[in-house]
């Protein structure tokens, strides 16, 4: 039997980005940001911070960061019922391949390294659903998109939400039956 298929994004779905861009923002500019002051908008999108975005091209950057709460078992659960795919828009920063390659194995050990796609234009994709923060992944993809919520990304409202991954385990419950 084929099992539907599940492309779920890397960054800020499953591995949470934000509080090493806090750090990093505090260090270069000795300020702690609050989440209000950048709500609406990527943290490097504040005035004055654009260089921030300069260290997800350094080794590294993406080795160590905190797993999003739930993840690893609403994951891991869906793998039951779903062939699920950890689709990460990787090639604009070279470095960060062996980092996501390594992270992806130590936190999901559970998900064969078959499944790990890494690539630059994920309109390529073909599954039957989609969880991402990036608006513009969605728009291009043909099956059903999941907006999974992102400092960046909470005007939009063209896509079905998902605010964390209690709210994905109940979706793809409701899918199943």
């Amino acid at each position: 039997m084929i099992k539907p298929r599940i492309a779920l994004d890397m960054d800020e779905v499953i591995a949470d980005v934000s509080p090493k861009f806090l750090d990093l923002y505090e260090q270069e500019l000795g300020i702690r940001l609050q989440k209000e002051d950048y709500w609406g908008k990527k943290i490097y999108q504040i005035n004055g911070a654009m260089h921030v975005r300069d260290f997800l091209h350094e080794k590294g950057f993406f080795a160590d960061l905190p797993v999003m709460p739930g993840s690893q078992e609403v994951v891991k659960s869906l793998t039951e019922h779903y062939d699920v795919f950890i689709t990460t828009a990787a090639m604009e920063f070279r470095a960060s391949l062996e980092d996501k390659y390594d992270w992806l194995l130590q936190h999901f050990p559970f998900i064969h390294w078959r499944n790990f796609v890494f690539c630059g234009d994920k309109s390529i994709l073909r599954a039957d659903y989609m969880i991402d923060d990036h608006v513009n992944n969605l728009e291009t993809f043909t099956g059903k998109g999941l907006l999974y919520t992102a400092s960046h990304n909470i005007h939009e409202t063209r896509f079905t939400r998902v605010n964390n991954w209690e709210e994905i385990g109940d979706f793809f419950e409701k899918e199943r039956k």
